[in-house]
C-alpha cells in the first residue's frame, strides 16, 4: 500500500498532508526516511517525527471552534487561512456548514459524516443563533420585517425570532442557512452588517470559549445533540 494511503487510513492526516510530511523528511519506514510514492507492508515500522502513529482510526471527533474573522471554512489546504490548517487537529476533520470569512463565532468540526448529513438538512429546522451589529439603529419595523421573512435569492426566508440587544445590535435565531442569509436580509431592508457572530448551534454554545480556540464537545453536549438528530 502506498504510504500516503496507509497513513490517511489510520486517521492521522490526509494523503495530501502526508505528501507534505514526506517532502519535509518527517516520515520514516523501518528507520529510513521515506520517499514520495513509497510502499509499506503490514508490520513495517512507520513513524512521524520519530513517533509511532497514534491509533485513531474509527474514533469519532466532535469539536467546537470559536472562529475568528479571516478564517475560511474550507478543507482545501491550498486556500490561505483555511479552517483545517487553523485548527491543526492531528486527524482528518471537516466543518459542519460554514461561516463566511468576515463572520466569527461558533462552528462545529467532525470526522462523522452521518452527523453532518443530519445537521445540514434544512427541513430539520435546527436552530442557529447569531448576534448582529448593523450600521444604524434597529427599529421595531426592521425587527418585524426580518422576523416575518425577507425576499432574497429569489425566495422568501422562513419566519425567525429576533430580539433587540442594544441600539444597533440584535439577536436572531434561524432555522435555515441560505448563503450569506443574514447579510442579504439586512441589505434588503436598508441595513449593512458590521459584525456577525454565531453564538449557538442547537444546544451547543460558545460557553466562554475564547476567540480562536477550540474544545471537544462534552459527553452531555454530544448526547443531547445526537438525540435531536434522530
Amino acid at each position: 500500500m502506498r504510504i500516503n494511503k496507509y497513513i490517511s487510513e489510520t486517521g492521522y492526516c490526509s494523503r495530501r498532508e502526508t505528501d507534505r510530511l514526506i517532502a519535509a523528511g518527517r516520515i520514516t519506514v523501518d528507520g529510513v526516511v521515506c520517499e514520495a510514492g513509497a510502499e509499506v507492508a503490514l508490520g513495517d515500522d512507520v513513524r512521524i517525527d520519530g513517533e509511532a502513529i497514534p491509533a485513531q482510526k474509527g474514533e469519532t471527533v466532535y469539536l467546537a471552534l470559536n472562529k475568528p474573522v479571516g478564517i475560511t471554512c474550507t478543507a482545501a489546504r491550498h486556500v490561505a487561512g483555511n479552517i483545517i490548517d487553523f485548527v491543526n487537529y492531528p486527524s482528518r476533520i471537516f466543518a459542519i456548514g460554514r461561516l463566511d470569512k468576515t463572520s466569527e463565532g461558533l462552528i462545529l468540526l467532525t470526522n462523522d459524516g452521518a452527523i453532518v448529513n443530519k445537521m445540514m438538512r434544512s427541513e430539520n429546522g435546527h436552530e442557529k443563533e447569531y448576534v448582529v451589529t448593523v450600521d444604524k439603529p434597529v427599529t421595531v419595523g426592521f425587527l418585524q420585517a426580518m422576523s416575518a421573512g425577507v425576499d432574497i435569492l429569489e425566495v422568501r426566508t422562513k419566519p425567525c425570532e429576533l430580539y433587540l440587544i442594544s441600539e444597533c445590535v440584535f439577536g436572531i435565531i434561524l432555522t435555515q442557512g441560505l448563503n450569506l442569509q443574514i447579510r442579504r436580509m439586512c441589505k434588503a431592508l436598508g441595513y449593512r452588517v458590521l459584525q456577525l457572530e454565531r453564538i449557538r448551534i442547537m444546544n451547543i454554545t460558545l460557553n466562554g470559549l475564547e476567540r480562536g480556540s477550540w474544545r471537544n464537545l462534552s459527553e452531555e453536549e454530544l448526547n443531547l445533540l445526537l438525540t435531536q438528530l434522530v
